[in-house]
């Protein structure tokens, strides 16, 4: 793409918390340090918005402001219903939540390792405090080793859940890990939705791919002037852009292993 093209920063964050499962850390921020991105992003001039903003603008159906910049949170930690959406809602800022519905619900099967999480009956809460909800999956496999069946079922179950939670669609994925695939893709819009989220470590652009809008994941590791330089449009790459031979092959080596040993946690 063009070095002029309008960049858009799609920050992937998980769980706000000071002492985190030892699993989840490397991708956890304290609630200070994200207080101190939420002032940056404020301070930097960009709008937020949600991922259905975005989807809309995609469609045409919608201009975007200006400067976008879309905050999204996958998975439902304990802390997403409380202190996070308290910290959003008080600087006025939209979010999108991607929710794994079988790790909200107690004794359900669920491939994420133990941690404190948020329960399903608090997903309308989320939508009190100004966020859009969206689905991710049900057990929160990688969703690029499984077959049609099941591949089916973690896209159309969680949808499903949601919506009898909500009473209203759901349109928007969130893929575990980012882990996708051209059938994926293909599956993805087959179950109703209208866009997926990847990761990919990248800036968005109004040219991306809906089914595969490109994230930048938020690490433990990333300081203030990461995000300040995300915002200003710099420091990753921009979408869209082919899968590269590397990220292929990790697929089929993956696919293979799942034909052994079954489905395995996206993480």
């Amino acid at each position: 793409m063009s070095a002029g093209a309008p960049r858009i920063p799609v920050l992937l964050y998980h769980a706000v918390m000071d002492d985190p499962p030892a699993w989840i850390a490397e991708f956890t921020v304290a609630p200070r340090q994200f207080a101190a991105h939420l002032d940056a992003i404020r301070d930097s001039g960009r709008t937020p918005v949600t991922i259905g903003t975005l989807a809309a603008h995609f469609a045409g159906r919608a201009p975007l402001p200006p400067r976008p910049v879309v905050l999204t949170f996958d998975d439902g930690f304990a802390d997403l219903p409380g202190r996070t959406a308290e910290a959003l809602a008080e600087r006025g800022m939209p979010a999108t939540a991607y929710l794994t519905t079988g790790a909200l619900t107690p004794g359900r099967r669920c491939l994420l390792p133990p941690a404190p999480m948020m329960t399903l009956d608090r997903a309308g809460l989320l939508e009190e405090y100004g966020m859009e909800v969206g689905a991710h999956t049900v057990s929160h496999p990688q969703l690029d080793t499984l077959g049609p069946r099941a591949l089916r079922g973690e896209l159309g179950d969680s949808k499903a859940e949601l919506e009898d939670t909500l009473g209203h669609r759901i349109d928007h994925l969130a893929y575990p890990h980012g882990y996708n695939s051209p059938a994926v893709r293909r599956a993805a819009r087959a179950a109703g939705y209208t866009t997926a989220v990847a990761v990919r470590h990248a800036l968005s652009s109004e040219r991306d791919e809906a089914y595969r809008i490109a994230r930048l994941i938020v690490r433990r590791s990333h300081t203030l002037a990461d995000v300040t330089a995300w915002m200003r449009g710099e420091g990753a790459r921009a979408a869209p852009y082919s899968d590269s031979p590397m990220t292929v092959g990790w697929r089929c080596y993956r696919r293979t292993r799942a034909l052994v040993k079954g489905p395995v946690f996206a993480g």
